[in-house]
């Protein structure tokens, strides 16, 4: 056996240890409690950003609708803080739990085209979690960060580069399909997959609602960085809180902005089921 097989050996040997260990770890009661504590405090976020939507669809103020105004929302006091810092332990954990599955996860899948797939996804959702955890960590920390602010300044520094309004329309593009699987997700129950089958038909009706309300809150998002690059004004891009205040601002709006914090609480109760009963 030459020395290039015995690397090759050496290396496979180490990546099914690390396999295992990860596996081992996923499975443990431990790790199993902060998932589902992850997976409530995602609920939780998404209660406060509906309650928070609800009071701009009918006072015109509420503070920030989007996932780090929920945060902030949190802080302000001893509890709100204690409870920032759990949240924060709870969303790192399932950084790793999405990340095990995008490396080692979807083994019985016999579609390459699928199982890739599916592993990409557990990927993107691991950089979700890990940028909400970080914002929960600063937060708890004492730092405020406006999430539409961050949306205006990437759009502005993306326009100044050549080829740049076509980097803000790709980009606008990319969360449109972001926001159309989730719909997607919700409307044929495809987010079923991520349960172990004990949930009942209320629970999943939730979760059909949750996620195409969420894959309409993205399609604003995505409409709004296209038209910031078609206009050439960043202050046009924004977030998830731009995007239910533009919903504000139409005929009816107060009325479409009550549904749509409707159907965000809704994945948010959800998500209390999911903690209960997410597929390991």
């Amino acid at each position: 056996m030459d020395a290039t097989s015995n690397v090759r050996n050496k290396a496979a040997k180490g990546a099914d240890a690390a396999e295992n260990e990860g596996q081992q770890i996923e499975q443990s009661r431990w790790f199993g409690l902060l998932v589902m504590i992850g997976l409530a405090s995602y609920g939780v976020v998404h209660l406060l950003i509906a309650w928070i939507a609800l009071q701009i669809a009918w006072t015109g103020g509420g503070g920030e609708a989007s996932q780090q105004g929920a945060l902030a929302q949190m802080a302000g006091s001893s509890v709100g803080d204690v409870i920032l810092w759990i949240t924060a332990v709870g969303l790192f954990a399932l950084t790793l739990w999405q990340l095990f599955t995008a490396l080692w996860g979807h083994g019985g899948e016999q579609d390459l085209k699928k199982k890739v797939t599916k592993r990409l996804g557990s990927a993107g959702k691991a950089v979700v979690y890990l940028a909400l955890g970080i914002s929960a960590l600063t937060t708890a920390a004492g730092g405020r960060k406006s999430g539409n602010s961050s949306e205006k300044t990437l759009t502005a520094k993306l326009l100044g580069v050549p080829f740049g309004k076509v980097l803000v329309i790709a980009v606008g593009i990319v969360v449109i399909v972001v926001g159309g699987r989730l719909a997607y997700r919700g409307l044929k129950k495809k987010f079923t997959d991520d349960l172990d089958g004990a949930v009942g038909p209320g629970a999943v009706r939730l979760g059909q609602i949750g996620y195409c309300a969420k894959g309409i809150a993205f399609g604003i998002v995505g409409v709004l960085f296209v038209v910031a690059a078609v206009t050439y004004d960043p202050a046009k891009a924004g977030g998830l809180d731009a995007a239910l205040r533009t919903l504000r601002n139409q005929p009816f709006g107060a009325v479409l902005l009550t549904l749509m914090a409707l159907g965000i609480a809704a994945f948010g109760i959800y998500c209390f089921f999911w903690s209960r009963h997410a597929k390991r």
